[in-house]
C-alpha cells in the first residue's frame, strides 16, 4: 500500500474513510493530551479540573471510536493500537467512576489512561519523530511508563498525606 507524507509522517493511503477517521483521531488525540495535562495540573475538584477532565474523557471516547474505524480498515497494522485504546478507555472509566468514593483509584486510573494514551502515540509515531527515531522500538513502549508512573505515585502520596493531615 502506498503512503502519503503529512508533515514528515508517513500516512497510509487507505482511502477517504481511513483519512477522515485519521483526521478525527489526530484531533481527538491532541485534545486529550492537552486536556489531560491541564486537568492533572489544575486544582483538584476545581472548575478547571472538572472541565478539562470531562473534555479528556469525551476526547478519549472519540479517540477510541476513531481507532476502531482505523483498525477495522487496517486490522493487521492497527490491532495493537486498538488494544491500547481499549486499555486507556477502561482505565479512564475506572478512574472516573471512582472519583468521589476512592480518590486513589481515580488518580491511578486516569494517570494510567494518560500514560497509555501517550504509549500508543509513541509506539505508532516514535519511529518517525526526531530523537525518538534513534531509540529502539522497546523504548517507545516503556518510556511513557518510566516517566508517568513516578508522577502517578507522587500524586497518590500527596493525596494520602492530605488525607492523613485532615484526620
Amino acid at each position: 500500500m502506498d503512503e502519503i507524507d503529512v508533515l514528515g509522517l508517513p500516512v497510509p493511503n487507505a482511502g477517504p474513510v481511513f483519512l477522515a477517521a485519521l483526521v478525527v483521531h489526530v484531533s481527538a488525540g491532541l485534545a486529550c493530551v492537552a486536556c489531560g495535562a491541564l486537568a492533572a495540573l489544575s486544582r483538584k475538584g476545581g472548575t478547571w479540573h472538572l472541565r478539562f477532565g470531562r473534555a479528556y474523557l469525551w476526547g478519549l471516547g472519540v479517540l477510541l471510536a476513531s481507532v476502531s474505524v482505523l483498525a477495522a480498515i487496517r486490522w493487521r497494522e492497527n490491532a495493537h493500537l486498538a488494544a491500547i485504546g481499549v486499555v486507556a478507555a477502561a482505565a479512564a472509566l475506572i478512574g472516573y467512576l471512582n472519583r468521589q468514593r476512592r480518590p486513589i483509584l481515580h488518580i491511578v486510573g486516569l494517570g494510567l489512561s494518560y500514560v497509555t494514551l501517550l504509549t500508543g502515540f509513541y509506539v505508532d509515531n516514535g519511529p518517525h519523530l526526531p530523537l525518538w527515531d534513534r531509540l529502539p522500538a522497546w523504548a517507545h513502549w516503556l518510556v511513557p511508563s518510566l516517566v508517568g508512573f513516578p508522577l502517578i505515585a507522587r500524586a497518590v502520596r500527596s493525596r494520602l498525606r492530605r488525607k492523613a493531615a485532615a484526620g
